[in-house]
């Protein structure tokens, strides 16, 4: 087991937690061949071009439509060697230099490399160009490949402009203490994901292995991930970090039944929420005069509303200027999340419409999605939507409506009841 990688080695190679397009395998290692190649790929995640946090090169592994060809195949311990010390050496040639992380693995009885490369703080990198004497090349990922930007028209000016901001969410809290982070907090989710990071005796050592924690003139800070993640009390530092529910008798206009107020880190907020909306969940067996089996609704699917839920909390804003907790208003007919701001730009509402496809866009809040997805609380890149249009139209529930304002101020999504739960109810 890795003491080196966060993500459990059985969840990577089977593509569990990690999307496909971030993972590539390579079957064997020739310093001639399959070296540049390394080289390019370990520039592009490390330019990071969707927010997704970089990627991971798995050595010794053969790949078969995008998925790894298991028992591997394995690399010699002289292959080892040299597949590390060649990387090591080459990851000087990038401009600026970047040093992945070197994972070596074994697997049924099998030496495997993990060439780990985390979304790079100093980007933009430019690799060796592909063909020999050529010049240095900005090498993005695109999907499953690694392109050269500057051969895709305005995507290279896209890719700079972007990469004058480091993400929220990947930023250094310097008005934070590393003992805000809880340690106890920590050590439960690397036993929820299975990490070898459990074996690490220094607690900075997985900080730093994590990504939570950075060093800054000689001494090391929180970053924002850390904190919305693995602190007590996110609100401290972020005022939005909060989730409020409320349960209404009637219309907009009517009492409020209830209301709850969930804090703590966004796992404590969706575990939580999720146990309290148990109250107001209710499912229904109705017999049928042609079917001997009885038809199952619920009046809301919990697939749905988990998904709801998680993209809400994962999706949102937590920056100085989005002071607003996320909202769940519960009223006898709906349910409505709604959180801020609205999506991020190249996301249009007919996007969001049954049967449509929502076009890669770079992530809010990259290091949230993936501890997320390590937990499998969300789902992989661009697939909640479906689920959750699956989810309503397997249970007979009308379709959700996703909306937000011209200024993207807000996103909303409603969950309409169950129609018969909606005629009992009336």
């Amino acid at each position: 087991m890795s003491m080196i990688l966060q993500v459990n080695i059985e969840d990577l190679l089977h593509c569990r937690t990690v999307e496909s397009e971030r993972i590539e395998f390579k079957a064997s290692w020739n310093p001639e061949t399959t070296g540049p190649q390394v080289l390019r790929t370990i520039c592009a995640f490390a330019n990071d071009h969707h927010n997704l946090n970089g990627g991971y090169i798995v050595l010794g592994v053969a790949e078969k439509q995008g998925r790894a060809v298991l028992p591997p195949k394995g690399l010699s311990e002289s292959g080892m060697e040299a597949a590390q010390r060649w990387i090591r050496g080459n990851c000087n040639r990038l401009d600026p230099p970047y040093m992945p992380i070197l994972s070596p693995e074994s697997l049924d009885g099998r030496h495997i490399l993990v060439v780990w490369v985390p979304a790079s703080e100093v980007r933009p990198h430019r690799g060796p160009g592909a063909k020999a004497n050529q010049s240095p090349r900005f090498w993005l990922r695109i999907g499953s490949e690694t392109v050269d930007a500057g051969q895709r028209g305005p995507l290279l000016h896209q890719f700079l402009q972007q990469t004058t901001r480091t993400p929220w969410d990947d930023r250094r809290a310097s008005d934070a203490q590393l003992d805000d982070l809880r340690y106890s907090a920590v050590r439960e989710y690397l036993h929820e994901v299975r990490s070898g990071l459990l074996d690490e005796p220094d607690e900075r050592k997985i900080y730093r292995h994590m990504g939570i924690s950075t060093k800054v003139n000689g001494y090391e800070v929180p970053k924002n991930v850390g904190l919305i993640l693995f602190s007590n009390d996110p609100t401290k530092w972020f005022r939005g970090a909060r989730l409020e529910v409320v349960s209404f008798t009637e219309g907009r206009a009517g009492n409020i039944f209830e209301e709850r107020i969930f804090s703590g880190s966004i796992f404590d907020q969706i575990r939580s929420c999720l146990r309290y909306l148990e109250v107001f969940l209710m499912s229904c067996l109705k017999k049928q005069d042609s079917d001997i089996h009885a038809k199952r609704w619920e009046n809301y699917p919990i697939t749905a509303l988990r998904e709801t839920l998680v993209n809400a909390l994962y999706h949102r804003s937590y920056d100085i200027d989005q002071p607003e907790p996320t909202k769940l208003y519960i009223y006898p007919d709906r349910i409505e999340v709604t959180s801020y701001p609205g999506p991020v730009p190249g996301i249009e509402l007919s996007h969001l419409a049954p049967g449509s496809s929502v076009p890669a866009a770079p992530a809010r809040n990259r290091r949230i999605g993936e501890f997320l997805k390590e937990l499998r609380l969300a789902e992989g890149r661009l697939t909640g939507l479906p689920k959750i249009f699956q989810a309503m139209e397997d249970n007979g529930s009308p379709p959700p409506k996703f909306e937000f304002d011209g200024q993207r101020t807000y996103f909303r999504a409603v969950l309409p009841a169950h129609p018969e739960y909606r005629c009992r109810s009336a």
